[in-house]
């Protein structure tokens, strides 16, 4: 994503520091670029599960995705956000951003991206977010997982570090309940019948990030 993108995006958010943190994000973070490349050529709509200020969409936008967007959150206050820069962008009617609970999805079929998200749910609402998930997707649809995977090694535990100053600053509440494993997850989606990819999707960044693509089997 060229610089000039990552400022036309970062303009349509409230104040300086919210500003630098979206042009931070778009700059450090590869999941966006990575998403873009699953969704090429997607005409399905897309229901973006735990959207924070709903980045997702408004990147997608600017690389002429063109299909639906929904994006749910809990936070009220991202979510208002989100919304704020979408009205400035122009873009209220192609992203729209609703608050409401990861586990009461609405009865659309389509791509389902899951971002950052299992984490923040104890084990067992992994698993039910998991199949909900997948029952979302449209026969050619592509469920799109990013998180951090438990492993040994210094990667998870710089990002344990991350996630408590983030939970310490309010921006995450309640903070992590179970990092899940690539078993976990491999497990939970395979059992749904879907075909599952992992790899890993770190970019410029410590955390022990990997993306998962999961696919029904055709």
């Amino acid at each position: 994503m060229d610089h000039r993108t990552r400022q036309r995006i970062a303009s349509r958010y409230d104040g300086h520091l919210q500003r630098c943190y979206v042009r931070g994000k778009l700059a450090s973070d590869p999941v966006y670029v990575a998403s873009g490349a699953v969704l090429a050529g997607s005409t399905l709509p897309l229901l973006d599960i735990g959207c924070g200020i709903g980045l997702l969409g408004q990147y997608l936008h600017t690389q002429g995705h063109q299909a639906p967007y929904l994006g749910l959150d809990r936070d009220a206050r991202k979510i208002a956000t989100g919304q704020r820069a979408a009205r400035r962008a122009g873009l209220a009617t192609m992203v729209d951003l609703r608050c409401a609970d990861v586990l009461d999805l609405p009865p659309t079929r389509g791509d389902v991206a899951l971002l950052d998200v299992l984490h923040y749910l104890p084990a067992a609402d992994q698993l039910a977010l998991l199949k909900q998930a997948a029952l979302h997707l449209a026969p050619q649809g592509h469920l799109i997982i990013r998180n951090v995977l438990r492993e040994g090694n210094w990667r998870f535990h710089a990002t344990r570090v991350e996630e408590f100053l983030l939970q310490a600053s309010g921006w995450i509440p309640g903070g992590v309940q179970h990092y899940p494993s690539a078993a976990e997850l491999r497990e939970a989606l395979e059992a749904a019948g879907l075909l599952v990819r992992i790899e890993a999707l770190r970019g410029r960044t410590p955390f022990n990030s990997y993306l998962i693509v999961a696919q029904h089997v055709h």
